[in-house]
């Protein structure tokens, strides 16, 4: 679960220092930010975690160079930015011997950075569970889920521990998953959402993703990341 959850937090974090977006996602190596992760399920079950991110710098992985983010827990991210956007190329954990390449770019942010600006890539789910099968986790069974993904707001105030931000960028992902609720509803379309803020200096610094279950069968529920501090 919490390797999934991180890989779901960084995905979203990534820059190219002479782009317009570049102060949405800072790259330069020896950036930091530090994030509390809190997951709350649907039966009052409820976890924080610390989340450590770092940029490490520009490295060649597959077809040429890529800036590397590195998570505490020791998942690397490799990421690339161009006229189209910023979007993941590779990831890497500490027990792989090298990165795995994407075989499609998974988009951070899409270029334009304007209202209306939309993208696909796939998700699963990090918070839905099963109450009475093993593994719970729904993930396992349905590991890449189609979420579009669109800039609704260019001008959001955000306030977190970190401090409060204007002009803030917000994002919002919109999947749906079919799973068999209950005997009773049978099988039902459960949404996943996915809402991200992006401010100028420090990058993404919320997000808040919502994987409702209201099924006899499943659990579902929220989880916040929140940027606690930066530099």
């Amino acid at each position: 679960m919490k390797r999934a959850a991180l890989i779901l937090v960084v995905v979203v974090l990534a820059a190219c220092s002479n782009d317009p977006q570049s102060s949405l996602f800072p790259l330069e190596p020896g950036r930091r930010w530090t994030y509390d992760l809190r997951s709350e399920w649907d039966n009052n079950t409820l976890e924080h975690e610390t989340r450590r991110i770092s940029t490490e710098g520009e490295v060649v992985v597959g077809a040429g160079p890529a800036w590397r983010r590195r998570s505490a827990d020791g998942v690397d991210w490799y990421l690339r930015a161009d006229a189209t956007g910023v979007y993941r190329v590779a990831s890497k954990s500490d027990l792989d011997a090298e990165p795995t390449i994407d075989a499609q770019p998974r988009y951070v942010l899409k270029a334009p950075i304007a209202v209306g600006t939309a993208w696909q890539h796939t998700t699963t789910a990090y918070l839905l569970r099963r109450r009475a099968e093993f593994p719970p986790e729904i993930r396992h069974s349905h590991p890449a889920v189609p979420m579009m993904y669109s800039i609704e707001a260019l001008d959001d105030q955000v306030e977190v521990r970190a401090g409060r931000f204007e002009r803030c960028v917000r994002v919002k992902g919109r999947a749906v998953l079919k799973l068999f609720a209950d005997p009773v509803a049978g099988w039902r379309d459960l949404p996943l959402t996915t809402t991200e803020w992006y401010c100028h200096g420090p990058g993404l610094v919320k997000l808040v993703r919502e994987e409702p279950a209201n099924s006899s069968f499943l659990v579902g529920g929220t989880q916040t990341l929140e940027l606690i501090e930066w530099q």
